[in-house]
């Protein structure tokens, strides 16, 4: 199940468990929309894997014991070790192979 991690890896931006700007890798290093596209160029720091969307659990329980209140998002902050100097430099040298080729 998804942890829903309460922030970008990058800067630190608050994202919710219903945030339509939050991306994941396959790891589910979580990083806001801007950082993705303009700090990360689609490639994750992490792992060297492309983005997706990261899915919305839902706020209502429509099947017993499926929805937040059940399965509550992450309240643990995580952050990259690496400068955004280091993320770039990464990504450049990544960002030319096509995420399924990586």
């Amino acid at each position: 199940m998804l942890e829903l991690r309460p922030n970008c890896e990058c800067c630190d931006k608050d994202l919710s468990a219903d945030s339509v700007e939050a991306m994941i890798c396959t790891y589910e290093c979580t990083f806001c929309r801007r950082c993705v596209e303009d700090i990360l160029n689609n490639v994750c720091p992490n792992c060297g894997g492309g983005f997706v969307n990261r899915l919305i659990r839902p706020k209502t329980a429509r099947r017993p014991g499926v929805s937040l209140e059940y399965q509550p998002a992450s309240t643990q902050r995580v952050h990259t070790k690496y400068s955004i100097e280091e993320l770039k430099a990464f990504a450049d040298s990544v960002k030319v192979i096509q995420p399924e080729d990586r």
